[in-house]
Protein backbone atom coordinates (compact mmCIF):
# COMPACT_ATOMS: atom_id res chain seq x y z
CA UNK A 1 0.00 0.00 0.00
CA UNK A 2 1.11 3.28 -0.92
CA UNK A 3 2.13 6.17 1.96
CA UNK A 4 0.62 9.67 0.65
CA UNK A 5 3.51 12.18 0.90
CA UNK A 6 4.09 14.43 4.09
CA UNK A 7 2.61 17.61 1.98
CA UNK A 8 -0.87 15.62 1.47
CA UNK A 9 -1.51 14.70 4.97
CA UNK A 10 -3.52 16.84 7.25
CA UNK A 11 -3.38 15.62 10.82
CA UNK A 12 -6.10 16.87 13.45
CA UNK A 13 -6.85 15.44 16.91
CA UNK A 14 -7.25 11.53 16.45
CA UNK A 15 -7.95 12.00 12.92
CA UNK A 16 -5.75 12.14 9.48
CA UNK A 17 -7.23 13.61 6.25
CA UNK A 18 -5.50 13.07 2.83
CA UNK A 19 -6.30 16.08 0.25
CA UNK A 20 -5.57 16.23 -3.43
CA UNK A 21 -1.96 17.01 -4.82
CA UNK A 22 -1.21 20.23 -5.38
CA UNK A 23 -1.71 21.62 -9.19
CA UNK A 24 1.45 21.24 -11.13
CA UNK A 25 2.49 25.17 -12.07
CA UNK A 26 0.96 26.86 -15.32
CA UNK A 27 2.93 26.43 -18.58
CA UNK A 28 3.14 29.20 -20.97
CA UNK A 29 1.10 28.39 -24.08
CA UNK A 30 3.90 28.10 -26.52
CA UNK A 31 6.00 25.67 -24.29
CA UNK A 32 2.78 22.92 -24.06
CA UNK A 33 2.21 23.51 -27.83
CA UNK A 34 5.71 22.60 -28.57
CA UNK A 35 5.41 19.56 -26.37
CA UNK A 36 2.27 18.74 -28.12
CA UNK A 37 4.01 18.61 -31.63
CA UNK A 38 7.23 17.03 -30.28
CA UNK A 39 4.37 13.95 -29.33
CA UNK A 40 3.16 14.33 -32.39
CA UNK A 41 6.20 13.51 -34.21
CA UNK A 42 7.18 11.05 -32.14
CA UNK A 43 4.09 9.17 -32.15
CA UNK A 44 3.61 9.32 -36.30
CA UNK A 45 0.40 11.05 -35.44
CA UNK A 46 -2.16 12.29 -38.13
CA UNK A 47 -1.96 15.70 -36.87
CA UNK A 48 2.38 15.87 -37.83
CA UNK A 49 1.01 15.21 -41.32
CA UNK A 50 -1.66 18.30 -41.49
CA UNK A 51 0.87 20.33 -40.08
CA UNK A 52 3.63 19.37 -42.68
CA UNK A 53 1.29 18.76 -45.55
CA UNK A 54 1.51 21.93 -47.68
CA UNK A 55 5.12 21.59 -47.27
CA UNK A 56 5.42 17.70 -48.33
CA UNK A 57 2.52 18.05 -51.23
CA UNK A 58 3.43 20.76 -53.00
CA UNK A 59 1.81 24.01 -53.91
CA UNK A 60 0.07 22.16 -56.78
CA UNK A 61 -1.37 19.10 -54.85
CA UNK A 62 -1.79 20.57 -51.16
CA UNK A 63 -4.79 22.59 -51.89
CA UNK A 64 -6.71 19.81 -53.39
CA UNK A 65 -6.04 16.79 -51.25
CA UNK A 66 -5.44 15.74 -48.02
CA UNK A 67 -4.41 13.39 -45.34
CA UNK A 68 -7.60 11.63 -43.98
CA UNK A 69 -5.76 8.42 -41.56
CA UNK A 70 -2.71 7.05 -40.98
CA UNK A 71 -3.05 3.26 -39.49
CA UNK A 72 0.20 0.81 -39.46
CA UNK A 73 2.06 3.18 -41.99
CA UNK A 74 -0.24 3.51 -44.38
CA UNK A 75 -1.23 6.94 -45.08
CA UNK A 76 -5.09 7.58 -46.67
CA UNK A 77 -5.27 10.74 -48.50
CA UNK A 78 -8.59 12.08 -50.16
CA UNK A 79 -8.71 13.88 -53.12
CA UNK A 80 -11.52 16.85 -54.11
CA UNK A 81 -11.85 15.70 -57.90
CA UNK A 82 -10.68 12.55 -60.13
CA UNK A 83 -8.22 14.65 -62.03
CA UNK A 84 -6.26 15.32 -58.53
CA UNK A 85 -6.46 12.04 -57.68
CA UNK A 86 -5.18 11.02 -60.76
CA UNK A 87 -2.15 13.32 -59.77
CA UNK A 88 -1.50 11.55 -56.94
CA UNK A 89 -1.24 8.22 -58.27
CA UNK A 90 1.11 9.35 -60.52
CA UNK A 91 3.02 11.37 -57.80
CA UNK A 92 2.85 8.19 -55.42
CA UNK A 93 6.70 7.46 -55.16
CA UNK A 94 7.77 11.21 -54.93
CA UNK A 95 5.15 11.86 -51.82
CA UNK A 96 6.14 8.69 -50.45
CA UNK A 97 9.85 10.02 -50.86
CA UNK A 98 9.04 13.34 -49.37
CA UNK A 99 7.17 12.47 -46.33
CA UNK A 100 10.27 9.96 -45.47
CA UNK A 101 12.16 13.13 -45.90
CA UNK A 102 9.61 15.02 -43.33
CA UNK A 103 10.26 12.70 -40.88
CA UNK A 104 7.09 10.29 -41.43
CA UNK A 105 7.58 7.00 -41.01
CA UNK A 106 4.96 5.93 -44.07
CA UNK A 107 5.33 3.06 -45.96
CA UNK A 108 2.40 3.34 -48.59
CA UNK A 109 -0.28 5.65 -49.92
CA UNK A 110 -3.83 5.05 -50.37
CA UNK A 111 -5.40 7.44 -52.61
CA UNK A 112 -9.73 7.82 -52.52
CA UNK A 113 -11.77 10.46 -53.71
CA UNK A 114 -12.84 13.00 -50.54
CA UNK A 115 -15.25 15.83 -51.14
CA UNK A 116 -15.02 17.98 -48.18
CA UNK A 117 -17.75 18.49 -45.90
CA UNK A 118 -17.78 22.17 -46.57
CA UNK A 119 -20.23 22.93 -49.28
CA UNK A 120 -20.24 26.08 -51.07
CA UNK A 121 -21.82 28.56 -50.71
CA UNK A 122 -25.21 29.12 -52.75
CA UNK A 123 -26.70 32.28 -53.95
CA UNK A 124 -29.66 33.55 -52.34
CA UNK A 125 -32.80 33.28 -54.20
CA UNK A 126 -33.25 37.04 -54.33
CA UNK A 127 -29.47 37.72 -55.99
CA UNK A 128 -29.74 35.35 -58.45
CA UNK A 129 -33.19 36.64 -59.43
CA UNK A 130 -32.06 40.12 -59.33
CA UNK A 131 -29.54 39.72 -62.17
CA UNK A 132 -32.09 36.98 -64.23
CA UNK A 133 -32.02 37.54 -67.58
CA UNK A 134 -35.96 37.89 -67.87
CA UNK A 135 -36.11 40.62 -65.98
CA UNK A 136 -37.20 43.71 -68.35
CA UNK A 137 -36.77 46.55 -65.53
CA UNK A 138 -33.04 45.45 -64.61
CA UNK A 139 -32.43 44.47 -68.54
CA UNK A 140 -34.51 46.17 -70.53
CA UNK A 141 -36.46 45.47 -73.41
CA UNK A 142 -35.17 44.57 -77.08
CA UNK A 143 -36.57 42.49 -80.10
CA UNK A 144 -35.49 39.13 -80.83
CA UNK A 145 -33.27 38.73 -84.35
CA UNK A 146 -34.79 35.36 -84.97
CA UNK A 147 -38.93 35.66 -84.53
CA UNK A 148 -38.81 39.58 -84.79
CA UNK A 149 -41.23 39.33 -81.55
CA UNK A 150 -40.62 42.05 -78.20
CA UNK A 151 -37.57 40.38 -75.84
CA UNK A 152 -35.64 41.15 -72.64
CA UNK A 153 -32.24 42.17 -73.31
CA UNK A 154 -31.05 40.11 -70.88
CA UNK A 155 -32.16 37.06 -72.83
CA UNK A 156 -31.21 38.29 -76.18
CA UNK A 157 -27.96 38.52 -74.88
CA UNK A 158 -27.21 35.45 -72.74
CA UNK A 159 -29.02 33.27 -75.85
CA UNK A 160 -28.69 35.67 -78.82
CA UNK A 161 -32.34 35.06 -79.16
CA UNK A 162 -35.89 35.35 -77.10
CA UNK A 163 -36.46 32.60 -74.42
CA UNK A 164 -39.27 30.84 -76.56
CA UNK A 165 -36.73 30.66 -79.49
CA UNK A 166 -34.28 29.66 -77.25
CA UNK A 167 -36.21 26.90 -75.90
CA UNK A 168 -37.35 25.50 -79.72
CA UNK A 169 -33.44 25.10 -79.98
CA UNK A 170 -33.47 22.84 -76.65
CA UNK A 171 -36.26 20.80 -77.72
CA UNK A 172 -36.13 17.53 -80.50
CA UNK A 173 -37.61 18.75 -83.47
Amino acid sequence: MAVAPESQRRRLPGLELLQSAAPAPAEPLKTCLGALQREWRKDDHLAALWQDWPRVAGAQLAPHCRPLSLQRGVLTVGASHPQWRQALLYNKPQLISALHQAGHAVRDLRIQQHHSLQSPVLESEASIWAQHPSRTDVHGMGTCPDCGRPAPNGEVKLWGHCGFCHRQTLSPS
